[in-house]
């Protein structure tokens, strides 16, 4: 079992990575929490695997459980379903003395962690990812949020988990298309921190390589966002290089009604097109686009995306988060495994998408 200790000012907390976890997670949680009830969200195609298991686990430790199971995909992730989880934790009498478990993908734990953050102005809970990217992004750090209708993560706060519960083996259960969108998260962190990484990524042999090489890949991704977030917990500095191509790929997701690509689908593209434009400006390293262009190929991730407009795009990116008083933080490679903040006014945007 690899562990990793996140240290922050005022709360800090383990994330565990070790197959076959989510067999033993009710022997987990009793090491962190001494309460009886446990409510667990989670959605449909989770539940179809994992729900049973995790419920079964936690009540032959003596926990009370509840389990609310929701439609899978990013619209699950809204204000309306966020008011529905609510009358069904009142209902089974759940305090702030109780827990609360994410089980599932960055939907599942972007909304329950901001149930859990609001719920009774605070209820701890815990992070089960189910997927690639959840497993080594949006369960660890504290960022919970839903999205509205003029974009994503528009309402959402800070709010750290109890822990982090990480088995790679239920990684065998995705569909292809889905662990290659955690692959354009993975292909992120390599890009900006860990040249090593992007070069051992390069030489995988097929997804069965990959798939031994899984636990590994996700113990350092986390490593990373863990040395990261402990630098700038609230994101005003050094945690923006997180957000590489996520400006242009929050953009696409919003202009497909989230319909078309996924997210690490999305990411890619925007990983792609701005360091093509960063490097014809000579900010980065001449060839950086191509060598990402042919690892996104290699895991058959896009770098370019049909019908849509620029203008439409920078519409789409005037309500980013990233936007700080006139002007927009974008986030550059100087070179591989080297990212830098580039702050750029608003007309000057265009240049970069």
């Amino acid at each position: 079992m690899k562990k990793i200790e996140v240290k922050l000012p005022n709360n800090s907390y383990e994330l565990l990575i070790s197959k076959g976890l989510i067999n033993n997670i009710g022997y987990e949680v009793e090491k962190v929490y001494k309460g009886d009830k446990v409510a667990i969200v989670t959605d449909e195609n989770v539940d179809r695997f994992y729900g049973e298991v995790v419920e079964k686990s936690l009540r032959s430790q003596g926990f009370n459980t509840l389990k609310m199971v929701l439609k899978p995909g990013e619209k699950t992730k809204s204000m309306e379903q966020l008011l529905e989880l609510y009358d069904p934790l009142l209902d089974f009498g759940i305090n702030r003395g109780n827990l609360i478990i994410a089980l599932g993908g960055g939907v599942i734990g972007d909304l329950t962690g901001f149930c859990a953050s609001t719920m009774l102005r605070g209820i701890p809970y815990i992070q089960i990812p189910t997927s690639l990217l959840a497993q080594i992004d949006s369960s660890i750090g504290g960022k919970v949020a839903i999205d509205l209708p003029r974009g994503k993560n528009l309402v959402g706060s800070f709010y750290h988990p109890k822990a982090v519960y990480i088995d790679p083996e239920v990684l065998g259960t995705l569909e292809k298309r889905f662990l290659n969108d955690g692959l354009g998260e993975v292909i992120k962190y390599a890009l900006i921190k860990d040249r090593e990484l992007f070069d051992e990524l390069k030489k995988v042999q097929g997804y069965e390589e990959l798939l031994e090489k899984i636990e590994d890949i996700i113990y350092r991704c986390c490593c990373i966002k863990k040395h990261v977030v402990e630098a700038d917990e609230r994101d005003t500095g050094e945690r923006m290089i997180l957000n590489f191509g996520h400006t242009i790929g929050h953009g696409i997701e919003k202009l497909q009604n989230y319909e078309g690509l996924s997210h690490g689908e999305a990411v890619s593209v925007g990983m792609y097109c701005i360091t093509l434009n960063s490097e014809n400006k000579g900010l980065t390293a001449a060839g950086t686009a191509k060598e990402i262009k042919l690892l996104l190929n290699k895991f058959q991730l896009p770098y370019e995306v049909q019908g849509i407009k620029k203008e439409d795009l920078l519409e789409a990116l005037a309500m980013d988060k990233k936007n700080i008083g006139k002007g927009m933080n974008l986030i550059l490679l100087r070179d591989i495994g080297e990212a830098f903040i580039h702050k750029v006014s608003g007309k000057d945007i265009e240049k970069f998408i």
